[in-house]
């Protein structure tokens, strides 16, 4: 049995689920505040039952998901095993094999992702995040579909269309340095030397 590393929340789905959940919350009590007008009328509310009970009923459904989000929002996660490194969601879990692993190098968020060349729910997003330090993981291949994987993780997953993976957690020189100690301690074979084009070669020098 492989042996587990240390779990790392990945800060963007905490992020992202912070900045989603109030707003949800928030739609859910002002389908309540429209569904008290027609069971406050007596007539209303026995005349036409389904006005006060569908409007309660969305609002009842859209505060629970809000709910579920905010216990959620650090279920996402990376984790080193042995032989392979996890990252999972909610939504989606995959073991990506050291073996798939070209190198790994650290980029602040704000290189990879300049708040001023993004717009809106984006830059409001990243902003926060900005002087935070990612770690960058380059993949021969990634381990699934690349648009599934766009589907169930945010861009900021992404720098451009190479295989690569933009991770972000609290505390990465823990998790950069657990992983390399897990992938040396697996034996896999080293990509030092490889020179094809990629995002780790076009990252600022620090």
């Amino acid at each position: 049995m492989a042996k587990a590393g240390k779990r790392y929340s990945l800060v963007i789905y905490t992020r992202m689920m912070d900045r989603w959940w109030p707003v949800i919350f928030f739609i859910g009590l002002a389908l309540f505040a429209l569904a008290w007008p027609f069971y406050s009328d007596l007539y209303a509310r026995l005349t036409e039952p389904w006005r006060w009970m569908t409007l309660a009923g969305l609002g009842a459904i859209v505060v629970f998901i809000s709910l579920i989000m905010l216990v959620m929002r650090k279920s996402a996660y990376v984790q080193p095993f042995s032989d392979h490194l996890r990252l999972a969601t909610p939504f989606l879990r995959m073991n990506i094999s050291y073996r798939r692993i070209r190198r790994t190098a650290t980029a602040s968020m704000s290189a990879l992702f300049p708040p001023k060349s993004l717009r809106g729910l984006k830059r409001d997003i990243i902003e926060p995040l900005a002087s935070m330090t990612a770690v960058i993981v380059e993949l021969n291949a990634m381990p699934m579909s690349a648009s599934v994987l766009r589907f169930f993780l945010s861009p900021f997953f992404f720098k451009d269309r190479t295989p690569h993976l933009v991770l972000l957690v609290q505390n990465w020189m823990a998790f950069s340095t657990e992983l390399e100690s897990m992938r040396v301690g697996g034996t896999q074979p080293s990509a030092q030397h490889q020179t094809n084009q990629s995002i780790l070669s076009r990252l600022p020098r620090k």
